[in-house]
């Protein structure tokens, strides 16, 4: 039987979902419920471009009986309400992220999924892309020996036009900058890669380029629970914005992944490249990327649904990368 989904927040994020879950509603995957969102100017102009039906509460949505799974994708800091509604309710939930503004709230989040006996799944689509999963297998197979160093590089560029939305860039509305609304995909991914910090030691300020009271610049060093040591360097303020990228070096090779390009040079001389290089959303338009990998994460709920397990992006794995951009965080503001 196809799943029920159902969508909560109708803004930006939207998009690259509603074209994933077309395509599998094509395939008789999912039936799409409708969605919602407190704005009737949203639910409107949802209606129209994708024309899905809306409810005008979210709780006549969340009393479907044929609605299995919902999708959050509303501001950070809505998140936890929206999820115990949802576990109350019965329905299993896929969240956009970051889990919540803080660790706390991500936890109080994960645990209210799991009393309810729901299942509960991150939206860090960065683990999906297919040079990112060739990496991850080349890590786990042992084809780079001992892993020694490792380096995350965000330097994206947003504009004005973003900062526009009442909110955007504000602790209150996002929860935090940079770390927690931009670099958290590369930065996750780099942790998914390497497992999670042991410590770090991090500097974060605020340009003064846009009228924002979290991080645009921040830099860090990090050191890994494997005993690697590794460095981070993000910003929104490096214009017109470059790819991102993830470099590691072991014992027996080392790997460059450059947004959705993977190169690998193993030490017996064998170098293996896969993907291609592409935009993928560091520049002035965020949602300036194909929508695959978001396909790829909704399918992997899907699955953990229909075989009752647990999804491998599980929200609590997501909770790895707030813990260090809270440490992170923490150490710029009071050098201990």
């Amino acid at each position: 039987m196809p799943v029920g989904v159902g969508l909560i927040g109708l803004g930006m994020a939207v998009k690259p979902h509603i074209l994933s879950l077309r395509e599998l509603e094509a395939e008789g995957r999912v039936r799409i419920v409708g969605g919602f969102s407190p704005s009737h100017e949203r639910r409107l102009a949802f209606s129209r471009q994708w024309d899905a039906p809306v409810f005008d509460r979210q709780e006549d949505l969340l009393a479907r009986p044929d609605l299995d799974l919902v999708l959050i994708l509303t501001p950070p800091g809505t998140h936890l309400p929206i999820a115990e509604a949802a576990a109350a309710a019965g329905k299993h939930m896929l969240v956009e992220k970051p889990v919540e503004i803080s660790v706390s709230r991500g936890e109080a989040l994960a645990g209210a999924a799991e009393a309810a006996g729901v299942r509960c799944a991150i939206c860090l689509q960065h683990r999906f892309r297919p040079a990112a999963l060739r990496l991850k297998a080349v890590i786990d197979k042992g084809d780079l020996g001992q892993i020694l160093s490792a380096s995350a590089s965000i330097r994206w560029w947003r504009d004005d036009a973003y900062f526009q939305q009442p909110g955007r860039g504000m602790k209150a509305r996002d929860g935090g900058g940079v770390l927690l609304t931009q670099a958290i995909h590369t930065l996750d991914l780099l942790l998914h890669l390497m497992g999670p910090h042991k410590d770090v030691a991090g500097f974060a300020s605020t340009s003064p380029l846009r009228t924002i009271d979290t991080e645009d610049v921040t830099a860090a060093a990090i050191r890994f629970h494997g005993g690697a040591i590794g460095v981070l360097d993000a910003t929104s303020v490096a214009r017109p914005g470059y790819p991102e990228r993830i470099e590691i070096a072991g014992t027996r090779g080392s790997a460059f992944l450059e947004t959705l390009q993977l190169t690998v040079n193993r030490s017996d001389g064998t170098t293996e490249i896969v993907g291609s290089s592409r935009s993928g959303g560091g520049g002035a338009d965020p949602m300036a990327f194909d929508h695959g990998p978001h396909r790829a994460v909704i399918t992997e709920m899907l699955d953990a649904i229909e075989q009752r397990r647990e999804p491998s992006n599980n929200v609590r794995s997501a909770l790895h990368v707030q813990r260090l951009i809270e440490a992170l965080l923490a150490d710029a503001a009071t050098r201990a």
